[in-house]
């Protein structure tokens, strides 16, 4: 019973990094909007430089840790529920916000993506009938409907993936060995999948995110991974600095033609390159985050709304600033801390205090009884509202 309750205690260094990747994910989307890579609404003038290499990096592991840490979560999840309850909560914390952001926060991106891009005039009210004129596909093209809520496919993506892999995961239960091996045999895996092609989201493949999802739930969530990973870290921060500087030199340099011997290898390249960095990730988390306080507390719970609203905060600053003569840095310097400033407000003052609002954000719990600041410690798993997955 002991090791039982060991095992379902709170990590609290999992917590840390979705939040610090909840962060990552606002800033990416931040430098989006003045990289050349194609987006919703974007400046009048680009940036190839400093701002490009900020994007390839954090890219390049940014959505890849939260599905390893959406895997390891779900291991600890079906310890203690029941496969109906599983299910209720993964439709209710993931699938009501995906819906608020399909038919809510939707619509003013697109209109404003078709503004930018002279692909309509009028009025947003005006817009709103041909919200449903054909599916959205990519930026620029002309369907309008985005049934996967633009940013929030990873809601989708997770929620399709908690049924699809449930039997797998009922059938053959998380408590397995991890062995110095899987930590090879993964990137070996992902490599594979480059080979697969179903549908690119956020840098890589649904079947890439689905491994790591799989990976999370067996292996990350193992009581013997982190002593393995601390044994070998060694290799995995000099492979990481390695292959980073290798990606981004080389995309900057030249553009690989997929499916090309030359693509083969940049993609290998890139594909150690995410490994290395998720487990240098990790270790860092468990060597210096392993410790809760209120700020976690907060900020944990504050993710999944974050999460939610960011990217629409920023397409709507950056469609007013977009052709302003500011320079680059002013307009940096403007859209990071006024977005977030936005955000922040929007979540502490209003959503966190309207029980509707937290349900439709994917908040657990009644708003008078939402995470303020304290020195309390110890919060069990299933007594957190902050487990976005």
């Amino acid at each position: 019973m002991e090791n039982q309750n060991a095992s379902l205690s709170r990590q609290y260094d999992i917590d840390w990094i979705r939040v610090l990747a909840t962060m990552g994910v606002f800033l990416y989307h931040c430098s989006m909007f003045f990289n050349p890579f194609p987006w919703h609404v974007k400046n009048n003038h680009l940036d190839s430089s400093s701002i490009l290499v900020f994007s390839l990096f954090v890219g390049a592991w940014i959505m890849p840790i939260f599905l390893a840490i959406s895997g390891s979560n779900v291991s600890f999840a079906l310890k203690k529920r029941q496969t109906s309850a599983y299910l209720k909560e993964r439709l209710i914390r993931l699938g009501v916000p995906l819906v608020f952001g399909v038919f809510i926060l939707t619509p003013p991106q697109i209109f404003m993506e078709r503004m930018a891009n002279n692909q309509f005039s009028g009025t947003f009210l005006e817009f709103l009938p041909h919200y449903f004129d054909g599916i959205y596909l990519d930026f620029g093209g002309t369907g309008n409907f985005a049934f996967f809520g633009l940013h929030l496919w990873y809601l989708l993506v997770l929620l399709v993936f908690s049924f699809i892999t449930l039997p797998l995961f009922k059938k053959a239960p998380n408590g397995r060995t991890f062995g110095i091996t899987h930590l090879y045999l993964l990137p070996i895996l992902l490599f594979v999948t480059g080979l697969i092609k179903t549908q690119g989201l956020g840098g890589w493949d649904l079947v890439f995110y689905l491994v790591i999802l799989i990976y999370g739930y067996y292996f990350f969530s193992s009581s013997a991974f982190k002593p393995i990973l601390k044994s070998t870290i060694n290799y995995h921060f000099i492979l990481a600095i390695i292959t980073t500087a290798i990606y981004i030199v080389w995309f900057m340099k030249s553009f690989t033609q997929p499916g090309s011997v030359e693509g083969m290898i940049f993609y290998l390249v890139r594909t150690v390159n995410c490994w290395s960095l998720l487990l240098c990730i990790f270790f860092l988390a468990d060597k210096y985050l392993s410790f809760s306080n209120g700020f976690l507390k907060y900020a944990s719970e504050a993710s999944m709304p974050f999460y939610v609203l960011h990217q629409p905060v920023i397409v709507f600053l950056g469609f007013f600033i977009r052709d302003l003569s500011w320079s680059i840095p002013v307009k940096l310097i403007f859209l990071v801390p006024v977005s977030f400033i936005l955000i922040i407000i929007c979540y502490h003052f209003i959503i966190r205090r309207v029980q509707f609002l937290r349900f439709t954000f994917g908040m657990k719990g009644h708003a008078n009884k939402s995470v303020t600041f304290s020195k309390n410690k110890g919060v069990n798993i299933h007594e957190n509202p902050a487990n976005k997955n």
